[in-house]
């Protein structure tokens, strides 16, 4: 069964999106106060209608109105029959809110395990030689059976591998006090930033972004980013995370009918500033392959230069708001974004972005076939839900109502490398004092040389070195011990 096509907006004709090129990805762009956000929730609206379920982030506080239904005022009346949206009618839709710090939604989490060394370097803002020490690390906790969880787990574990560095070189590398104290003085930054909050359990299940409703909407899952938007490495880092477990684990599904769920970024622009390069690939790599498992991602920023040209290359559905050419450089910026669509033989499109009205767009969007739509100037589609944000008590009978109330609320510290590590020191404890607190044993007057020590394992070299490194010591004295030790030695 085919379904119904999404409907954008009007020009001569009606201008549509059709759900099953929906996972092609796409880009809603222009200047501040343009009418992104109202694009964006229209499009919202449209996806959770046709059971399609939605990610959004909403760094303004906007979009929380989809859990409302809308105020028919003649000026929206006017424009849904301008744009030939009949049915048009003021309607909530079933939304779902989470927030990184537990403020305005169901807490976020993921384990560092889960993020992983490579997303978890940009996020601390590491070198190359610092960020092999923290792969080193996490090598060492794999082979080792060891969790990491939370920051604790991840202090304890690069105490762990500074202490036993002479042993584990063979193995993992040069492993160095001063890269460790590095990170771990990052680690503090991020703690104090409020970083702590997005790690430890119970971790995002993807599976509980992919719901739907009882009458067959799809879920709109809105990321209350206020404050996270504030992070901007934070912010980034959770969204790469997010897709990349997505790609991970979501199996191949080729073209559907419909996506199996749709993104919305944001301030899409914070994903890609001064990222390295091999972030960019990743980025690359993930946008272009994570369509054949029925996942539509469209970014929201205010010029298509904001994106590298490896991404904009992916994005086949587009919408262009007013951009503003007051200089050289946003006299550019027009030229690149008309140069991205099609061209409509009727207008120019560099002319027409800027003189684009609030709620109109270039719009330009897949066909038949998967080929490019000529550029249509666009009257776009109000949404049916409120413009503006839902008020605090409104958010607090949604997220009370929510199918996921009490799954995430509260977090859970098991036992992971922290406490394992403790153990360990605990337990070789007694029979490492004795040995510390024996005198010398007497030498000879003969002449008589003393009998050679007998070398230890490694095995026993790590139990030891852990006993002196985390016998006694609780989370931050972790960190301040070695940096106390790294600043003597200086």
């Amino acid at each position: 069964m085919t379904l119904e096509p999404i409907l954008i907006g009007k020009a001569e004709d009606a201008v549509v999106l059709l759900p099953r090129y929906a996972n092609r990805h796409g880009l809603v762009a222009g200047a501040t106060g343009t009418g992104k956000t109202v694009t964006l929730q229209g499009l919202a609206e449209s996806f959770s209608e046709r059971g399609v379920p939605v990610f959004l982030a909403d760094v303004k506080g906007d979009l929380s109105g989809l859990c409302q239904p809308g105020a028919l005022t003649p000026k929206l009346a006017m424009r849904a029959r301008e744009v030939g949206l009949d049915n048009f009618a003021p309607r909530a839709f079933p939304c779902v809110f989470w927030d990184v710090f537990g403020e305005k939604g169901h807490p976020v989490r993921t384990t560092i395990s889960e993020l992983g060394p490579f997303l978890l370097g940009r996020l601390l803002e590491i070198n190359e030689t610092q960020e092999g020490v923290l792969h080193a690390a996490f090598a060492v906790a794999d082979d080792q059976g060891l969790l990491l969880l939370d920051l604790k787990d991840l202090r304890a574990m690069l105490a762990f591998v500074s202490e036993n560095a002479a042993a584990l070189q063979t193995t993992y590398g040069n492993i160095t006090s001063a890269s460790v104290g590095a990170i771990l003085r990052r680690l503090l930054i991020l703690e104090r930033e409020g970083g702590e909050a997005f790690f430890g359990e119970p971790a995002l299940e993807l599976n509980d972004l992919m719901r739907s409703a009882a009458n067959g909407f799809g879920q709109i899952n809105i990321l209350a980013a206020e404050t996270l938007i504030n992070k901007p490495r934070l912010y980034s880092t959770f969204l790469l995370w997010l897709l990349s477990e997505l790609f991970e684990v979501l199996p191949e599904a080729g073209d559907l009918e419909r996506p199996k769920l749709v993104l919305f970024f944001d301030e899409a622009h914070l994903l890609f500033d001064q990222a390295p390069k091999p972030l960019l690939e990743k980025v690359e790599q993930v946008v272009r392959l994570i369509r054949s498992k029925g996942v539509g991602v469209y970014f929201i920023t205010q010029s298509p230069s904001d994106l590298p040209d490896s991404v904009l290359a992916q994005l086949g559905n587009r919408v262009q708001h007013a951009l503003r050419a007051f200089t050289p450089k946003d006299q550019k910026a027009v030229r690149v974004a008309a140069q991205t669509f099609r061209p409509n033989p009727k207008f120019s499109a560099e002319q027409a972005i800027t003189e684009l009205e609030v709620g109109e767009a270039l719009v330009s969007a897949l066909g038949d076939k998967g080929i490019p739509n000529v550029v249509e100037r666009t009257r776009v589609r109000p949404p049916c839900s409120r413009l503006g944000p839902a008020s605090t008590a409104e958010r607090a009978t949604v997220m009370a109502a929510s199918p996921l109330a009490g799954r995430y609320d509260v977090a859970i510290d098991r036992v992971s490398a922290y406490e394992h590590l403790k153990e360990r020191a605990a337990a070789a404890a007694p029979a490492a004092a004795p040995e510390t607190a024996a005198p010398p044993p007497p030498t000879a007057r003969t002449g008589q040389r003393r009998a050679p020590r007998q070398p230890e394992s490694i095995a026993g070299t790590l139990v030891k070195t852990a006993a002196r490194s985390l016998g006694s010591q609780l989370g931050r004295e972790v960190v301040r011990g070695i940096l106390g030790s790294l600043l003597r030695r200086r």
